[in-house]
């Protein structure tokens, strides 16, 4: 059956914003009585929420205050603001969907004031503008499958011609509870892990064309 969409996650696919965040966690958890590297914050956090991690983080020790949440997104936000950059790959992979006629869009757990600031910070905003999903405004989070499911209904294409791009465990999953076809990019989660969530792995983004037929 041929694609007619894809669903492209935000962090990790389009922007390579994930270790920058989890070093970010790893300090302010230390900092809380609960001492984590880079890595650790990697194993535990990647594909939640901010406050999945904050109840997360809390059951295993950490002192976090009751407005802990919201500091951390300023401060999460400003330093994407200066640091990240885009997947290598993304611009190119976007150019070959809108030379095939595919459309695509995103759709992540973050906010989209923390989209606004990625997706233009790297150039691709523009690009995605008014096709940008976020679990904070549809009121469900990877991985249930209801955000993928109200993308693809908002673009008018059925599940089944849906193909999603994820890079965690709870993407996958949603994907696969929305009955969509998945490739899993292998770069912050490891391919076998993705693979056993029914994902098909993928090294780079410059796997995806031929994955989709359009080599």
């Amino acid at each position: 059956m041929s694609v007619e969409l894809v669903i492209l996650d935000c962090d990790g696919v389009l922007v390579d914003s994930e270790t920058i965040t989890n070093r970010i966690l790893a300090e302010d958890m230390t900092r809380h009585g609960l001492p984590l590297s880079t890595e650790d914050a990697m194993d535990l956090f990647v594909g939640g929420t901010v406050k999945s991690a904050f109840d997360q983080a809390r059951a295993l020790g950490a002192a976090l205050p009751d407005g802990w949440v919201e500091g951390f997104y300023e401060r999460m936000i400003e330093t994407l603001g200066h640091e990240v950059v885009a997947i290598e790959g993304a611009h190119a992979l976007l150019d070959r969907f809108d030379k095939a006629g595919i459309h695509y869009c995103v759709a992540s757990n973050g906010p989209m004031r923390k989209m606004d600031v990625t997706l233009t910070r790297t150039g691709l905003w523009p690009r995605v503008e008014g096709r940008i999903f976020s679990a904070h405004d549809v009121g469900v989070a990877k991985p249930d499958p209801g955000l993928f499911l109200h993308a693809a209904k908002a673009l008018r294409t059925s599940p089944e011609r849906a193909v999603v791009i994820e890079d965690s465990v709870s993407g996958v999953r949603a994907a696969e509870a929305a009955g969509m076809r998945c490739l899993g990019l292998a770069r912050d989660t490891p391919a076998a892990k993705l693979a056993a969530h029914g994902a098909e792995p993928i090294a780079e983004l410059a796997q995806v064309p031929e994955r989709l037929g359009l080599a």
